[in-house]
């Protein structure tokens, strides 16, 4: 088996003809073996955060566009209402789906339930789901308890963990969950 690549981030911020928004496209690849996993959550969450700090080990700030990578291993949904059609089509094949919310946002919160059933709806039953509560860093603005997050993720039957995009707190360990 050849060693694992990563690829640099391709960014398209031109539509191409039919496409109503630009796409990040950024992953991993394996010849040898395919894993697809999926990050999916409201607009805001850190979902792109989490994955640079993932693929490159840093935090850069500011904000993103709206993102969704299509065509790798791993895709970061823009969480934004408009790409919910591109997103489902993407859930069925996925091995694995990072759900996140933002423990300093009750309403990422909030809308878990609602990601949840679709994820449940699209998805394949056997796909390994985790709730993330992400910017976890930021305990003088959080607004969701530990407990209420591991609360909602046993009444799901999915794994739970917090994150932190900005410190590196449990990211590779997430995504290293979600793949096995």
């Amino acid at each position: 088996m050849e060693p694992e690549t990563r690829d640099e981030p391709e960014t398209r911020d031109e539509p191409e003809a039919g496409d109503d928004q630009g796409c990040t496209v950024y992953g991993f690849y394996d010849q040898d073996l395919t894993h697809k996993t999926i990050l999916v959550g409201d607009s805001g969450v850190g979902k792109t955060s989490l994955l640079v700090q993932f693929d490159q080990g840093k935090f850069i700030p500011g904000s993103f566009s709206a993102t969704v990578g299509i065509g790798f291993t791993i895709w970061d949904t823009a969480g934004q209402e408009r790409f919910r059609s591109v997103t489902h089509a993407y859930y069925r094949d996925a091995h694995a789906l990072l759900l996140l919310y933002d423990i300093t946002n009750k309403s990422s919160f909030n809308n878990i339930r609602a990601w949840l059933t679709e994820i449940h709806e699209y998805a394949q039953s056997d796909a390994v789901i985790m709730l993330l509560g992400n910017k976890a860093d930021m305990s003088s603005g959080r607004v969701i308890k530990r407990e209420d997050g591991e609360r909602l993720a046993r009444e799901y039957g999915v794994i739970f963990m917090e994150t932190s995009a900005k410190t590196g707190v449990n990211v590779d360990l997430a995504f290293m969950t979600a793949a096995k």
